[in-house]
């Protein structure tokens, strides 16, 4: 078994602070159809572009099974579609649809106006750090994937 990592406070102050905010983030989300790993994978199809289906679920902490039946309510639902994968006829290759794209377009502007009403308690100088911090939360984000 290998030892566990190093873990300064500040790692630790910023691992909770980020746990604290994701909460937050979650209360704000629009109460609606999707469930948190449907709007998930809808995202990754939409930033990342279409994916095989074996390539989706791990990285939602779901099995292979549940992420099937996901995927398959999706596609009733309008908001994926699944087709051959042109490099391999038996593998799926999963895409959002314009209805996908439409719903996640809306979850985020619900999400965003209510942020916004938090973000005006902030001071100025408190939303120039928030706004200062996007460039490497982006980073991170990025190196998760």
């Amino acid at each position: 078994m290998q030892p566990a990592p190093s873990i300064t406070d500040a790692d630790a102050a910023i691992a909770a602070g980020f746990e604290r905010f994701y909460e937050t983030l979650r209360r704000l989300t629009p109460r609606g159809p999707l469930s948190l790993t449907a709007a998930s994978t809808l995202r990754r199809l939409e930033r990342s572009g279409p994916h095989r289906l074996s390539e989706l679920y791990a990285p939602e902490g779901i099995s292979q099974p549940a992420m099937t039946q996901l995927v398959t309510r999706l596609e009733k639902e309008g908001l994926a579609e699944r087709t051959d994968d042109p490099t391999d006829g038996r593998a799926v290759v999963v895409s959002i649809t314009e209805a996908g794209r439409a719903a996640v377009a809306h979850r985020r502007a619900v999400r965003a106006a209510a942020l916004s009403e938090l973000l005006r308690g902030l001071t100025p100088e408190e939303h120039e750090a928030v706004m200062a911090a996007l460039p490497a939360l982006e980073k991170l984000s990025d190196l998760a994937l």
